[in-house]
């Protein structure tokens, strides 16, 4: 538990650290997650976090645990052929992660996903807050359109808005 990494969370308020992710940002990343879902079998779920709560600091979560945390939280794994994708954004650490459910994760290599996330940060790290996101639901869905296509694609199983804690 490293004390100034819990008092950066507990001192950053949570408007000041969502700032680059407003409300048209957020219709654009729900609006390309949702025309993305028609070309292939994969469900996305876009979580953005500022501060962490203080029971996962207390836990000494990073953003690897925690985003597998709300993949269970969110049910992402909880889809018909296995094929949620959460990419999960820890403002405060400046921390990005993507995890695949088990379907996905046995036909793509997590490297791949590390590489949209590569990508993501280096586009962050410009200020492209917009562009990066969208970009990285564009390369995810090419992943799930090559790897899990659109046959009989069922309901929509989990939400398109993006999450903001």
């Amino acid at each position: 538990m490293r004390p100034g990494r819990i008092f950066r969370h507990l001192l950053t308020p949570r408007w000041w650290s969502h700032r680059p992710f407003g409300r048209a940002t957020l219709d654009a990343i729900e609006q390309a997650i949702h025309a993305a879902e028609s070309g292939h079998r994969g469900e996305l779920r876009f979580v953005i976090e500022g501060p962490m709560p203080w029971q996962a600091l207390w836990r000494g979560e990073m953003a690897r645990s925690r985003a597998i945390r709300l993949f269970s939280d969110l049910r992402v794994w909880d889809t018909e052929h296995n094929s949620g994708i959460l990419i999960y954004l820890q403002l405060v650490d400046h921390h990005l992660e993507i995890l695949a459910d088990r379907g996905i994760a046995a036909r793509v290599p997590q490297m791949q996903w590390d590489a949209i996330c590569r990508a993501m940060e280096d586009e962050f790290s410009r200020g492209r807050f917009h562009e990066g996101a969208l970009a990285a639901v564009a390369q995810a869905a090419e992943l799930l359109r090559t790897h899990f296509p659109a046959q009989d694609r069922g309901d929509n199983e989990l939400p398109d808005r993006p999450v903001v804690l």
